[in-house]
C-alpha cells in the first residue's frame, strides 16, 4: 500500500507530494512543526500536541491554516489511510508561499500545511530500551529561542550526524557552564542516587517537550519527587540513571554518556518503569 500524504488541502501519494520551491519553509525555515506518537492505535497527546503548535505559531505570528478540529480531523485522516497503529504523525506548518523576501509576505498569504505518518517498528524500540542508548555532548551553538519548535533544525541535524558517527543515538548540548541543556530531538533527564528526577526548567533554554510533561505528570502520580535544575555533564555521569523522553523514543535509557557508563552500564529500574507506565496516564485520541 502506498504512503499518503496531505499537503495543502490534498492527500496525495508520498512519493508525488511536493511544495512550491517558494514555500517559506524551503526558503528560510520560516515554519514550524509538530510530532505525535501513535500507539495502539492512539494518538498519544493529541492536545498538548496543538497547544505548543500554538505557542510557536504565534511566537512567530504566523496564523492557523484552518480550523483546529480540522488539523486534527486531518491528523486522524492521514494515520488511517497510512493504516499506523504504531509510529508517528508530522505535521508542518509555513508562513505560505510568497516571492523570496525576508520580511513577512502580504496579508492575506495562506500559511503551508504538510502532514505525514510513518509506522515504527515497536518491538525493536523495545528492544533498544533494554538495553539503553548512548549519548555524547556537543556546544551549545543554537539560537536562543529553542522553545520554539521551528524546522530551522541544521544544528540539530550536525549534532545528531556526530553522535552517529561516534556509535551513540543523541548528542547532548552543553552549555557555556558545562550544563546540559537537552538533547539534539529529545530532552535529558536523569535520576540522583536518592531517587529524584533532575530536568533542566523548561524555560526559553530548553523545548517544553509533551513527553516530558507527561512524565512529570507520571512522577506526581507515582510520588516521586522531581528537581527542575541544571546538572552538568559529570553529574549526569555519575548518576544513578540517566534517560530521554521524547514522542519519538518516549522514555529511552541512557546507558553510556561521553564514553563513560552510567551507574553498572545498563537500563536503570526507574527508568524501565517510567516507560512501562507512560502509555496507561498519557491522553489518548482515537486515530
Amino acid at each position: 500500500m502506498p504512503r499518503i500524504a496531505y499537503v495543502n488541502g490534498r492527500y496525495v501519494r508520498h512519493a508525488e507530494a511536493a511544495v512550491h520551491i517558494e514555500d517559506r519553509g524551503y526558503q528560510f525555515a520560516d515554519g514550524v512543526y509538530e510530532v505525535c506518537e501513535v500507539a495502539r492505535g492512539f494518538i498519544v497527546d493529541m492536545t498538548r500536541h496543538l497547544d505548543r503548535l500554538d505557542r510557536s505559531l504565534s511566537e512567530l505570528s504566523i496564523a492557523w491554516p484552518m480550523r483546529r478540529k480540522a488539523v486534527e480531523l486531518i491528523m486522524r485522516e492521514v494515520v488511517r489511510r497510512n493504516r499506523v497503529a504504531n509510529g508517528l504523525v508530522y505535521l508542518q506548518v509555513t508562513r505560505g508561499v510568497a516571492p523570496r523576501d525576508h520580511v513577512f509576505p502580504a496579508p492575506g498569504t495562506r500559511p503551508a500545511l504538510v502532514v505525514t505518518a510513518k509506522r515504527l517498528d515497536k518491538e525493536a524500540a523495545e528492544k533498544r530500551a533494554q538495553t539503553g542508548i548512548k549519548v555524547i555532548t556537543v556546544p551549545e551553538n543554537r539560537w536562543e529561542r529553542v522553545d520554539i519548535k521551528t524546522v530551522g533544525l541544521l544544528p540539530n541535524v550536525l549534532a545528531r550526524q556526530k553522535a552517529r558517527e561516534a556509535g551513540a543515538a543523541e548528542a547532548w548540548f552543553v552549555d557555556s557552564d558545562g550544563m546540559v541543556k537537552e538533547g539534539a530531538a529529545t530532552n535529558a533527564w536523569i535520576v540522583t542516587a536518592e531517587g529524584k528526577l533532575v530536568t533542566r526548567p523548561a524555560d526559553f533554554g530548553i523545548l517544553r517537550g509533551v513527553t516530558r510533561a507527561g512524565v512529570l505528570d507520571l512522577a506526581a502520580r507515582m510520588g516521586l519527587e522531581v528537581e527542575e535544575r541544571s546538572f552538568s555533564v559529570e553529574e549526569a555521569q555519575g548518576a544513578r540513571e540517566a534517560f530521554i523522553t521524547a514522542a519519538s523514543t518516549v522514555v529511552m535509557p541512557v546507558v553510556e554518556i561521553d564514553g563513560k557508563p552510567v551507574a553498572n552500564g545498563h537500563p536503570g529500574s526507574l527508568t524501565l518503569d517510567l516507560r512501562r507506565a507512560f502509555f496507561d496516564i498519557a491522553e489518548k485520541s482515537p486515530a
